[in-house]
């Protein structure tokens, strides 16, 4: 009986082991997608600090020749080699770029 009883309990250290890892990974991804969003918001609240105080931007003449030439997703492609930052960002950028490139900043 002790024979058939170690396969069980083998099984139910697996499983709870698989329950622990599941519980540990869905945390760290909870904790993940919380630290995006915090991060959002502040990068939001200084680009509006930035507008507000009328800084533009550093950008590289190689992204501005792309928007004046009207080949935008040239110029996103420009700004993410430049900064490393993901495409949304870097499509949230040069909108900016070229909105205050149209205004005349």
């Amino acid at each position: 009986m002790d024979v058939l009883m170690v396969p069980w309990e083998a099984t139910l250290l697996v499983i709870a082991a698989i329950g622990s890892i599941g519980i540990a990974v869905g945390a760290w991804s909870q904790e993940k997608r919380r630290s995006v969003t915090q991060l959002a918001a502040v990068q939001r609240k200084l680009d509006l600090i930035m507008d507000h105080l009328g800084i533009a931007e550093p950008v590289e003449p190689e992204v501005i020749r792309h928007l004046e030439g009207g080949r935008t997703i040239e110029a996103v492609r420009a700004y993410r080699e430049q900064t490393g930052t993901s495409l949304i960002e870097a499509k949230q950028a040069v909108d900016r770029i070229a909105d205050n490139l149209r205004r005349g900043r």
